[in-house]
């Protein structure tokens, strides 16, 4: 098996191939090789199989054909600009999360005979307010953000493609991943990690919201037990909706708070600094809060059950077991 990864260089790009190497294999079948791809250089990762780096711009045409020339059996796609980058520069998030998407599912097409798993990676940025109570998977897409429309002109296509034949997709709606590591990205989301990381950390955090804002959450643990499963199974219950919310949990900022001081103490929680912020908290309000995920459990995805596991896996994997 050939697996390609399109993103490879980003946080959840290293942590599934790092799995993928422990593993050595994926749906029951032995991985051969691998190819790495971002716009910067992968980290270098030892791995029973070989692994090709390619480092070029998706978004460029030819790139998305030469990378799938080889024929990869399995297509991660995880490669975008994230959502406050999105929205305060529209041509680069169009140029990225459009027509990087467009060109790759383009030249997975023109290759005869050739129809692989290809796994998008979407978001819950697609739904736009007003909500109800839980969001289901039968809710209408009306993105409010320019991140939000252009994950959900994907989800379109990938329908389309599959429909036609031309691959075999899914399209996983990833919850904010929390607790990410590593320093802050500019995702509008990413205070949400900074309250847990920098602290945990002995370092100060910056909450640009109130406190009761509510958000839906998964571990980077469980965003590769997503990726994985969409590799794996048996897509044929999805019909014509390609595309299904992963599960997760809804928080509040406050709850976040209330777990950190469980699992770290008082000490952590006073390094969160309250900031507030008109232009984070205008596109936080435009989010959904909670969702049903009852399609995508009843096909096998699994998530965490309390934030107070989300940090203690964060704590576990990136931190040695211990906290500032």
């Amino acid at each position: 098996m050939h697996v390609l990864v399109i993103g490879a260089a980003g946080m959840v790009g290293r942590k599934l191939i790092a799995r993928l190497a422990a593993d050595g294999r994926l749906g029951g079948k032995t991985i051969t090789a691998l190819t790495a791809h971002d716009v910067v250089a992968p980290a270098r990762i030892d791995a029973p199989f070989p692994v090709t780096t390619r480092v070029s711009d998706i978004s460029v045409p030819g790139e998305a054909g030469a990378l799938v020339a080889d024929r990869p059996d399995v297509i991660f796609h995880l490669a975008a600009i994230v959502s406050g980058e999105a929205e305060a520069d529209f041509d680069k998030g169009y140029r990225i999360n459009f027509d990087g998407t467009r060109f790759l599912l383009d030249a997975v097409r023109l290759i005869e005979g050739y129809v692989p798993r290809l796994v998008f990676t979407s978001s819950i940025a697609v739904f736009g307010a007003p909500f109800p109570e839980a969001i289901g998977d039968d809710f209408f897409l009306t993105p409010l953000t320019s991140y939000g429309t252009q994950k959900a002109v994907g989800e379109l296509l990938l329908a389309d493609y599959s429909r036609r034949g031309f691959l075999d997709g899914v399209g996983i709606r990833l919850p904010t991943i929390c607790v990410r590591p590593g320093k802050p990205n500019k995702a509008a989301s990413g205070f949400f990690s900074g309250i847990i990381r920098e602290p945990l950390a002995g370092q100060e955090a910056v909450l640009p919201v109130s406190e009761d804002v509510m958000h839906w959450h998964a571990s980077p643990r469980a965003a590769v037990g997503f990726l994985l499963h969409a590799a794996t199974f048996d897509t044929a219950p999805l019909g014509a909706r390609r595309s299904l919310t992963m599960p997760g949990l809804a928080v509040t900022v406050g709850e976040q708070i209330e777990a950190l001081r469980r699992v770290a103490g008082d000490a952590a929680v006073a390094r969160i600094r309250r900031a507030p912020d008109p232009v984070i908290a205008q596109i936080v309000a435009g989010w959904p809060r909670r969702f049903d995920a009852a399609r995508a459990l009843s096909l096998g995805f699994k998530a965490e059950a309390s934030f107070d596991e989300i940090i203690r896996i964060h704590v576990e994997d990136e931190l040695g077991g211990q906290v500032a």
